[in-house]
């Protein structure tokens, strides 16, 4: 029987609670009867995410791939659509699937990140093109994101007043103009919807390739905004954050051929998000004390930076 990474066991309990641990319980013998369906040895430790476990195997004379089982959430559902739809274009290719246990059989690439590159251009740029790439029509069925328009006003604006802060009113308004303007009108377009620097990686069969989509329809400029977002630590240490914060935007745009204040517009929206999120929940690295308060102070200036229009 496969054995789980303790640290994955400990945050899943923590973020799921009793559900988390009900299924760890029944994971390792979900892996086993997986591997024996679908003709797979397992080849190598097991590596983990933020929630699901990625087994390395191998089946068929050889042949390299990746058994990745995920926690069931709604966010998970239609990853292997989007796999499906790109058919390994800019992303990994979807050998197998099991939607009912969160499954899916995958084409194993390498372990290094674009996060692990050190020049910031590159990271944006190459960023930047896989978003282009991903952009394709999208399919029936899948989740659009201006559904959710809705719900992001009403948890602006509820945040907003609940929570203490000293952000201008502009910024909320900013916000808030964004959703109503480009989160309820969107275009018919997949994207990948948690685009950053850890979920692309190296590859083979191309240089890099996209992992863990969400499989939204949307706008494109949204992964913007994410890929803006996953950059703060290195933003945190820029000597002048306004000119780095402008170059990524600058970058990404003309790589992913969008339009600059369209990239911007969400990369504010997130931000925002970001700085509440932090006050409400706090963040992964950082659950409370001064590191918190650091983090939850720079996406305050990062929302009130990004409202200024360049």
């Amino acid at each position: 029987m496969i054995a789980m990474p303790e640290e994955f066991a400990r945050s899943t309990v923590d973020r799921e609670g009793e559900a988390g641990a009900a299924w760890l319980a029944e994971l390792p013998g979900i892996v086993e009867e997986l591997l024996e369906r679908w003709g797979c040895v397992p080849g190598g430790e097991v590596m983990h995410g933020g929630v699901g476990v990625v087994v390395p195997v191998r089946r068929r004379a050889e042949e390299s791939a990746v058994l990745k089982v995920s926690f069931p959430h709604p966010g998970n559902v239609h990853e292997p659509d989007a796999f499906v739809a790109w058919g390994g274009c800019g992303a990994v290719r979807l050998h197998e699937r099991d939607d009912e246990r969160f499954a899916m059989l995958l084409e194993r690439v390498q372990s290094s990140t674009l996060a692990e590159v050190e020049d910031g251009d590159e990271v944006v740029t190459v960023a930047g093109r896989l978003n282009r790439r991903l952009a394709i029509p999208a399919q029936p069925g899948l989740p659009r994101l201006r559904e959710q328009a809705d719900a992001w006003e009403e948890e602006l604006c509820q945040d907003a007043e609940e929570l203490p802060h000293a952000l201008p009113r502009k910024v909320l308004d900013a916000a808030v103009a964004t959703v109503r303007e480009l989160g309820r009108s969107q275009p018919e377009t997949l994207a990948h919807g948690d685009l950053h620097a850890r979920n692309i990686l190296r590859a083979d069969r191309e240089p890099w390739l996209a992992v863990d989509p969400k499989g939204y329809v949307g706008d494109p400029a949204y992964d913007g905004g994410t890929l803006l977002k996953s950059r703060a630590l290195t933003l945190l240490e820029a000597d002048d954050l306004r000119k780095a914060v402008h170059r990524v935007l600058d970058v990404f745009s003309e790589a992913a051929e969008l339009d600059r204040e369209r990239v911007q517009r969400w990369a504010q929206f997130h931000a925002l998000q970001t700085a509440f999120w932090g006050r409400r929940h706090g963040f992964r690295i950082a659950r409370g004390g001064p590191r918190l308060d650091r983090l939850t102070e720079f996406a305050d200036g990062l929302a009130e930076l990004l409202t200024e229009r360049s």
